[in-house]
């Protein structure tokens, strides 16, 4: 049969974009639909903004600090509206980029949301077209909890938008972009409660770590309130949000953002009509080639909830285009795979954490690093970094390294390869150290 293109993608994000620009490199006929902007989650409202807006946070601490170097900063005052706009000028810019790269590979650009209408078609508007081989990129959005007024949250869609900078923000949620925001909204001078369900902040990292966290943010004034919920949520007459919390309490807020989740973007899509899977989430199902329970049918990054980082996507769509259309089968491999919170300050971790070493290896050595940065220690500023290896006791193999401090995920990168390649303990010990460094402090370990 002669099908429109050999690949058609739904979703021009970075997972969809990579497989469709190496696709095309392959000498695949590809379109690509997106029904906003070419970009995705990342480069439009997620990581890249986000980073953007942590940096700008940053220079509270920083101009602060400064007058203990012998620099007199005067008249210290900060506009949210230069930040935002030239934040979201540069993701403009950065939209472009992809938009001119998807071009320049030939790849034919459908504005607009695309469905299935069958294994091998696809419906974008009034015109429907064919392809041999379909993607499925469409990434996933915020949850929003259904609670009466839930209406008058935003989620981190919104708030790169925000005409003015709120005085007091609320947050529900305990994972990262929760305590990112926290720390974002707290460094420009706003009164941050963040509320959680559980007792816990960012499960999955070491415990450690997060302790440490916790213990910074609060010590930074921002406001933790466990096993807590969100009963309602109601616009007063002053404009202002009276926030009901499942114990009774009433906190009144400017914002309240929800950041209590991501879920997979598959309603709409009309998967059933090709036979398309998905679990109970709503991800699709995949196989560890990225098929579906259609053969035709493909899907990559967060809408298959696998891992939902954006480099786990992007490999995951180079790992597609070359095993369907450059002859080259390669499979992702979703080991030690590195993260990092953008938090003040941040945290990062890769591998296994003390608690799943202890269970998964039984013997175990924890070597740690607590210290204030010497940049700190002048700045009169009692905030410590913590660094921690484990190692396996049987072979002194390293399975897990976590961080937390200024330039956390930079100098975590390194260490990634180093607990990926399965390096040991005594080759970090025989590793001269850069001195005077914070990442020193890794191969000198005791």
């Amino acid at each position: 049969m002669q099908y429109d293109y050999d690949l058609f993608v739904i979703g021009a994000g970075s997972g969809g974009v990579r497989a469709a620009r190496v696709a095309a490199g392959h000498g695949a006929k590809v379109a690509i639909a997106e029904d906003y902007r070419i970009g995705g989650t990342c480069v439009i409202r997620g990581c890249v903004p986000k980073k953007l807006l942590v940096y700008g946070a940053h220079f509270a601490e920083d101009l602060h600090d400064a007058r203990c170097f012998g620099w007199q900063v005067q008249q210290l005052s900060f506009d949210w509206a230069t930040l935002r706009d030239n934040v979201l000028a540069e993701v403009t810019r950065l939209s472009g980029l992809y938009t001119q790269t998807l071009v320049n590979h030939k790849v034919e650009c459908f504005n607009g949301h695309a469905v299935l209408s069958g294994p091998n078609t696809v419906q974008v508007g009034d015109q429907q077209v064919t392809a041999r081989t379909i993607l499925i990129a469409s990434g996933a959005r915020p949850q929003v909890p259904r609670l009466p007024g839930c209406e008058h949250g935003i989620t981190s869609n919104e708030v790169f938008h925000l005409e003015a900078l709120p005085k007091r923000v609320v947050i529900t949620g305990g994972g990262y972009i929760a305590n990112e925001f926290a720390g974002i909204f707290n460094e420009f001078g706003a009164h941050v409660t963040l509320i959680n369900r559980s007792d816990q902040i960012l499960r999955g990292y070491d415990q450690q770590i997060r302790d440490r966290l916790l213990q910074i943010s609060t010590a930074k004034g921002i406001q933790f309130v466990f096993n807590t919920g969100l009963e309602s949520v109601a616009r007063q007459a002053n404009g202002t949000l009276a926030v009901h919390l499942s114990g009774g309490t009433t906190l009144e807020c400017d914002v309240l953002l929800f950041a209590t989740g991501r879920v997979p973007n598959t309603q709409g899509l009309r998967l059933e009509s090709a036979g398309v899977e998905v679990d109970a989430q709503g991800a699709i199902r995949v196989d560890a080639d990225s098929r579906s329970s259609c053969p035709s049918i493909y899907a990559v990054g967060d809408v298959t909830n696998r891992v939902q980082l954006t480099p786990v996507a992007i490999r995951e769509g180079q790992a597609f285009a070359d095993t369907v259309f450059g002859n080259k089968p390669t499979r992702v491999d979703y080991q030690c795979i590195p993260s990092a919170v953008f938090s003040h300050p941040p945290l990062a971790g890769v591998g296994m954490t003390e608690a799943q070493a202890r269970d998964k290896l039984g013997e175990v050595k924890i070597y740690t690093a607590d210290f204030r940065p010497m940049k700190n220690v002048l700045a009169n500023r009692n905030e410590r970094a913590l660094y921690k290896l484990i190692v396996d006791a049987a072979n002194e193999r390293i399975v897990g390294a976590h961080m937390i401090g200024p330039d956390a995920p930079e100098i975590l990168q390194v260490m990634a390869v180093a607990v990926k390649a399965g390096l040991r303990k005594s080759q970090l010990d025989d590793c001269v150290a850069i001195h005077p460094t914070m990442a020193e402090e890794l191969v000198l370990l005791k």
